[in-house]
């Protein structure tokens, strides 16, 4: 049985879109195929116990693999899982610090290594890379001594070609995977009650956003929109399901716009809970845009609301335009204007039947396209391209 090494400093239960990606990864390969090397978070046991792979943890913190001492503990144990399982070929999850144990084991296993990237990371390798020589050769080391670079989105994919091209690597390949959400997961039809009793969310039309509370995810400009929504729609309300350190600036927002309980900031929400909360909303609205060196990459809670039948009005930045069809699985709006924001949202809570039909053409473009499933299959035609033969 071919197999891959997956080094993944970010990996369930540890949460995020990248850990998904990689827990949805690992439950596709085939069983036993993909040994995983990560470190230790609380609850790992009983999070590792679905997953059909060996998951190997470094006996460290994971939050120490980011430290010059859990590189090289890092290393050392991804070494000895190679001598192991003698893998052809390794996913690194993410550029840093994936990559240096990844670099190392190519440098001296023979092992060729498919880095992951996702959009912000690279506008921060950008941004290093013209000021500091030592950051330029790490860089070439990592991404440009990757057999296949993977971006989960067109924008991610050109930013990585054009940095691969600074680094004078232009001929490493760059892929582009856009992600999924699990089609049997997140759904219509689930009874949203308990979620609206729990969040209190009964009363009008309801804008939902799925997302860490940082600036650049838009959230601010929704909030301004608001007061127009609800000049049309006066009983119209809007939850944010997440944490993050913007959290005081945004209900700071609210207060000065005199919004009240028309924001709800509902906190961190189990997975368990967010399908049905997806199905309480009326409307979802990612209106990410790029802020300094941060962007969305892709948008997997845009793709989620697809799969629960969701119309979505979406930021035309960075890579969100992967994730939503405009015209027909949603519309995209300037996500640094809060009158067109609003123009888009009160566009769509109009028109009923257009809400419903872009719903539905969501749901079916996770069914054929947007869903883990066709991820995987991508990935496993990748790895079995460069792997070594």
């Amino acid at each position: 049985m071919a197999v891959t090494l997956l080094l993944a400093f970010n990996f369930p239960p540890q949460g995020g879109g990248i850990a998904r990606w990689m827990g949805e990864l690992a439950l596709r390969y085939p069983a036993g195929s993909l040994p995983v090397s990560t470190g230790r978070h609380p609850g790992s046991e009983a999070s590792d116990a679905r997953f059909p792979q060996p998951i190997d943890h470094v006996p460290i913190r994971a939050t120490r693999l980011r430290t010059i001492g859990g590189l090289v503990r890092w290393t050392t144990r991804a070494q000895a899982l190679t001598r192991r399982w003698r893998p052809g070929f390794a996913w690194c999850a993410e550029l840093k610090p994936a990559g240096y144990p990844a670099r190392w084991l190519s440098a001296r296993c023979g092992v060729p290594y498919g880095v992951i990237v996702h959009g912000t990371e690279l506008l921060l390798l950008q941004a290093k890379v013209a000021r500091s020589r030592f950051k330029r050769w790490t860089a070439r080391e990592l991404l440009g001594g990757a057999a296949v670079v993977v971006a989960n989105s067109r924008w991610t994919g050109e930013l990585a070609r054009a940095v691969l091209d600074a680094l004078d690597r232009p001929a490493v390949d760059v892929r582009v995977v856009p992600l999924g959400a699990n089609p049997s997961h997140f759904r219509p039809g689930l009874d949203p009650g308990p979620v609206r009793n729990k969040y209190r969310l009964d009363g009008g039309p309801l804008l939902l956003t799925v997302s860490r509370l940082d600036w650049h995810k838009g959230i601010d400009t929704v909030i301004q929109a608001l007061p127009a929504v609800r000049a049309a729609y006066p009983d119209a309300r809007y939850a944010v399901a997440g944490i993050g350190p913007a959290l005081p600036r945004f209900e700071r927002l609210v207060a000065q716009l005199g919004l009240g309980e028309a924001v709800r900031f509902l906190g961190f929400v189990p997975d368990e809970e967010l399908p049905a909360l997806y199905n309480a909303a009326d409307l979802y609205v990612g209106a990410s845009r790029r802020v300094d060196l941060l962007a969305e990459g892709f948008g997997i809670a845009v793709v989620e609301a697809s799969a629960c039948g969701l119309a979505v009005v979406g930021g035309r930045s960075g890579g969100v335009p992967d994730a939503v069809r405009e015209g027909e699985t949603g519309i995209l709006v300037d996500p640094d204007d809060p009158s067109a924001l609003a123009g888009g949202i009160t566009r769509l809570l109009a028109d009923d039947e257009l809400r419903r039909r872009m719903g539905a053409a969501g749901r079916r473009a996770v069914e054929t396209y947007y869903n883990w499933d066709r991820v995987a299959a991508d990935l496993l035609r990748i790895d079995r391209e460069f792997r070594a033969s």
